[in-house]
């Protein structure tokens, strides 16, 4: 089984997600954190349709370290409910997944 898992999040600032990103990266939570603007989300909340543009995260992580990367985004994240999205990596360059494995659990 593939370790190695991507989590998405959606933030309403740049700011925001600057700030989950790094706190994810300095605690080796994630090894990397690509923040992808300009993403127009329409979803319902509390009965209503609502359209907002946000921020995407993708957070590149190991399966050992999901747990702790749901808490910090939790912990960090302005929204009530804010996604957490986690999927497996299926296939990849075995030096990209190889060093993403060294960044989350080198001390």
């Amino acid at each position: 089984m593939a370790e190695e898992r991507i989590v998405y999040t959606t933030v309403h600032s740049k700011k925001d997600g600057e700030r989950i990103a790094r706190r994810l990266v300095e605690t080796r939570l994630a090894a990397c954190v690509n923040i992808i603007p300009h993403l127009e989300s329409i979803y319902r909340w509390e009965g209503e349709i609502k359209t907002k543009m946000e921020f995407l995260l993708v957070i590149k992580t190991m399966h050992a370290q999901l747990e702790g990367v749901i808490a910090k985004i939790k912990k960090l994240h302005p929204y009530e409910v804010p996604e957490i999205i986690a999927v497996p990596v299926v296939a990849g360059s075995r030096e990209y997944l190889d060093w993403l494995h060294t960044e989350t659990t080198s001390a």
